[in-house]
């Protein structure tokens, strides 16, 4: 299959300090391509602006197909694919995952790759069989609406309880009268963004 997507949504002008790997959604199952018009890859790209800092580069990927397909994991695989472009491109720079949805569930199975320093998953799927041992020593940012119907604020709390068992820098929000979309409190989860990238930024040096 061809490569996926990758759109470079802003660069600073110097080499960035972090690049900001932006996840979008999809379902459990599918073959279907990801077009750029879907809603789910769509409503990242505000996110991705929020994201923005003056050393900071922000990448939004596209997957090849809508779906997260066990046993193949076609996301994961996008997104580890995704992450050595970025290190190819930006050697030494630090790697922030910030996902929605199936993307959150990517970026936290992806946040043990190198150069990898930090996660944000909003409303992320999450379950009681994800592996959590990556997540030591990395910075993750969960929120979650608490009218969400479609992947489970319960189960993301247990996972972030599991996250900073597991050594992580953990942090979780939950956005009041929000719903899977995000388009209620757009503000909030900006400003869960924008947060999560001043955290990524703070950290002094590289893995």
């Amino acid at each position: 299959m061809h490569e996926p997507n990758l759109r470079v949504l802003t660069s600073p002008t110097t080499p960035p300090r972090t690049v900001v790997l932006v996840l979008h959604g999809g379902r459990p199952v599918s073959r279907a391509p990801v077009r750029a018009a879907h809603f789910a890859y769509r409503r990242m790209f505000p996110l991705a602006r929020a994201a923005h800092r003056s050393d900071t580069a922000v990448w939004v990927l596209r997957n090849r197909v809508r779906g997260w397909n066990e046993p193949a994991l076609d996301a994961v695989g996008d997104g580890r694919r995704a992450v050595e472009l970025i290190r190819t491109a930006h050697p030494g720079s630090r790697i922030a995952l910030l996902g929605h949805s199936m993307g959150g569930r990517v970026a936290l199975r992806l946040a043990g790759e190198a150069d990898v320093i930090g996660v944000c998953a909003l409303a992320p799927w999450t379950t009681e069989q994800d592996p959590v041992s990556q997540l030591n020593g990395r910075i993750v940012r969960i929120a979650h609406g608490d009218r969400d119907l479609t992947t489970s604020p319960q189960s993301s709390a247990v996972y972030a309880l599991r996250a900073r068992r597991a050594g992580a820098i953990v942090s979780r929000q939950v956005i009041r009268g929000s719903g899977h979309a995000m388009l209620r409190h757009v503000r909030e989860w900006n400003e869960q963004v924008a947060a999560f990238a001043g955290d990524c930024a703070a950290v002094r040096s590289s893995r």
